[in-house]
């Protein structure tokens, strides 16, 4: 039965030092997203406007049916 608790403690200090290490590499700057932002310049983003517009024509082109 001793053993359980020694097993307990020596996972609760491992866990510890992991969530340690893990914040400590966030607070670094590890998971800093470098490569989106180089990327993003090649999609193409869609204004409200132009979907709103798109919807319009539409719109025409069965009315006029």
């Amino acid at each position: 039965m001793s053993i359980i608790y020694i097993l307990i403690c020596i996972s609760v200090f491992v866990a510890a030092v992991f969530l340690f290490l893990f914040i400590s590499s966030v607070k670094s700057g590890q998971f800093d997203d470098n490569y989106t932002p180089s990327v993003r310049v090649l999609f193409e983003n869609k204004t409200k406007k132009s979907k709103e517009k798109e919807q319009s024509t539409k719109y025409k082109q069965s009315n006029s049916n």
